[in-house]
């Protein structure tokens, strides 16, 4: 693979330190994004979310104290919130090319490095 992997992460954030640390120990070249310096658009959000194959909810950090309440928001609406408080937005995640990964636990994120240990 020669796409460069992107993370969208926390420096504060125990699983995205790990998950730096994983990268690194693998010689990958990554750029890292801390969304809380470059907040991430709905649109970002939308593409990342395509990439994972997920919805919004599925990235709901729902123990958050702010989720309360969101049990019947639509996507829409909890993407809305997402941007306006990232610490909703559950983390890392990881991009390569047109795949995403969510760094929980640090080691899913090697099914984006190609390695043949994950294809087992």
């Amino acid at each position: 693979m020669t796409d460069k992997i992107t993370i969208y992460q926390k420096p504060t954030c125990s699983k995205c330190r790990a998950t730096l640390t994983l990268l690194k120990e693998n010689g990958e070249e990554f750029d890292s994004i801390n969304y809380y310096e470059k907040p991430m658009t709905i649109e970002l959000l939308r593409e990342l979310l395509h990439k994972l194959n997920m919805s919004a909810r599925d990235i709901l950090r729902a123990d958050e104290p702010m989720a309360r309440g969101t049990e019947s928001a639509t996507d829409e609406e909890l993407l809305q919130l997402m941007v306006k408080n990232p610490d909703l937005i559950q983390r890392p995640i990881v991009v390569r090319g047109d795949k995403a990964i969510l760094g929980r636990p640090p080691e899913n994120v090697k099914k984006l490095l190609g390695s043949v240990d994950v294809l087992r």
